[in-house]
């Protein structure tokens, strides 16, 4: 039996529904680590006399780091293998976290937070691969909805314990916290998570055939005596092909700039907003709670994004978020500044960032195909990565050069307003085509009418 398409049809099995929530929990540190400057920064600029800039570049730092590991570690998992790379990169973010902890001064830290960084950006992309190839095609958008509350969940929880930690230990016990449960689910991995049966077929590395027949015995089926051939069209075998040619390079493109611009949104919205109700209100516990409520917010946006593709496209479910973000940002801009208000609309700002990511997550791996999968997913987080990085440094720049509170989030607003035009036009690019990359009639745009008729209503179905 080819395990693939017994995942794809067939209801989940405990092993499939394990593997997910392994990768749920590894998101969730993956959004508290990515995010934890921004509960540490209030407390840090005091502690060492730090300006905006200052702040925006320790903001950025681990962004920076992020951005180096989805270009330069991501496309490992295409070669080496999804769980190989994601030990391998946990590795490197316990040992970030645990060097953040004993940082002397900025400039330490900032270089620390950078390393643990690369972990985190040759995470991701494994990652959201892993939740999607474990998940049936009836289900899947609802598992990687899920997944992607993790990373919300993560700052939610991480920032409200952080917050505790920090109110009786100092800022440097968040880092602790970080470094020992990055630890203990580094070892949760080595014993329990599997590796990609894609991944298996596609690349057939040493040892393949006894790996995929374990994971068949796990999810309880029959074992084989030869591995299940490639299904991959020739000319999307290759990352130019797969990535770069034809309707891929429009896709891809689409892809890309979209989630590059809520990168831009959702890093200013969750690094800044907690420094910047802190300034309001001259107390550093408001951020730190308007922080939990932004990400409380995405858990909720992540949850709703899962629950509407149930019965709609994802890409149109995430093309209303980006509109809906727009308005959401807009009037965070005329309201932030009563608190209460500000507080309320924290929530909702939060729906439409985080919940946008958790919808990019799930969207990316389905538009490639396996041999390349981790390449562009992982770039498509690099070139994210790129724009954010500029996000906080820029922001620090403006404030100091003039810029109200009110004025950014209306900026960041028209930002997000651009994401979803990108994103409706990559579920465009499917119209009349099927939605499995590996197949030569999803990529080509001369079908038969006839054809041509039948798959789009199984694509719009």
């Amino acid at each position: 039996m080819d395990i693939r398409e017994a995942i794809r049809t067939q209801p989940m099995r405990r092993y499939q529904i394990t593997t997910i929530v392994i990768c749920f929990l590894l998101c969730m540190v993956d959004g508290f680590e990515i995010l934890i400057m921004a509960f540490v920064a209030p407390h840090l600029s005091k502690d060492w006399g730090l300006d905006s800039v200052q702040i925006g570049y320790l903001l950025s730092a681990g962004l920076i780091g992020m951005a180096v590991g989805a270009f330069g570690l991501s496309p490992l998992g295409d070669r080496f293998g999804r769980r190989t790379m994601t030990i391998a990169c946990l590795v490197l973010v316990t040992i970030g976290m645990g060097l953040s902890a004993i940082a002397p001064g900025p400039e330490q830290l900032i270089a620390f937070r950078a390393f643990a960084g690369l972990g985190i950006g040759g995470l991701v992309a494994g990652l959201n691969i892993l939740v999607s190839e474990n998940s049936s095609d009836r289900r899947r958008g609802l598992a990687l909805g899920i997944y992607g509350a993790g990373l919300p969940a993560g700052v939610a929880l991480g920032g409200a314990i952080s917050g505790v930690l920090i109110a009786q230990f100092g800022w440097r016990s968040a880092f602790v916290f970080g470094t020992v449960v990055t630890a203990i689910l580094l070892l949760v991995v080595v014993r329990s998570l599997p590796e990609s049966t894609e991944f298996l077929i596609e690349k057939r590395p040493r040892n393949a055939l006894g790996k995929y027949n374990a994971i068949a015995t796990r999810l309880g089926y029959e074992t084989s005596e030869h591995l299940p051939q490639p299904v991959a069209a020739a000319q999307v075998r290759s990352v130019r092909g797969g990535l770069f040619t034809g309707i891929m390079g429009r896709r891809t493109v689409m892809l890309w700039l979209g989630y590059s611009c809520l990168m831009a949104a959702f890093y200013f919205a969750n690094t800044w907003t907690p420094k910047l109700l802190t300034d309001v209100t001259g107390n550093a516990g408001t951020g730190t709670v308007a922080g939990v409520l932004i990400n409380v917010g995405g858990v909720i946006g992540a949850l709703v994004f899962a629950a509407l593709t149930m019965v709609v496209r994802p890409r149109i479910v995430n093309t209303m978020l980006m509109f809906g973000g727009a308005v959401v940002f807009a009037a965070y801009a005329t309201g932030f500044q009563m608190v209460a208000l500000g507080m309320a609309l924290c929530v909702l700002v939060g729906m439409a960032a985080n919940g946008g990511v958790a919808g990019y997550y799930a969207i990316s791996p389905s538009v490639y195909p396996a041999a390349v999968r981790g390449t562009g997913v992982g770039l498509m987080i690099g070139v994210g990565r790129l724009v954010s990085i500029v996000a906080p440094i820029l922001t620090g720049y403006l404030l100091d050069g003039g810029w109200t509170p009110e004025k950014l989030y209306y900026l960041f607003a028209g930002v997000l307003v651009v994401a979803g035009v990108f994103m409706f036009a990559l579920d465009r690019t499917y119209r009349g085509r099927s939605e499995n990359p590996e197949t030569p009639e999803a990529l080509s745009d001369g079908q038969d009418p006839e054809d041509r008729g039948s798959t789009r209503a199984a694509s719009y179905a």
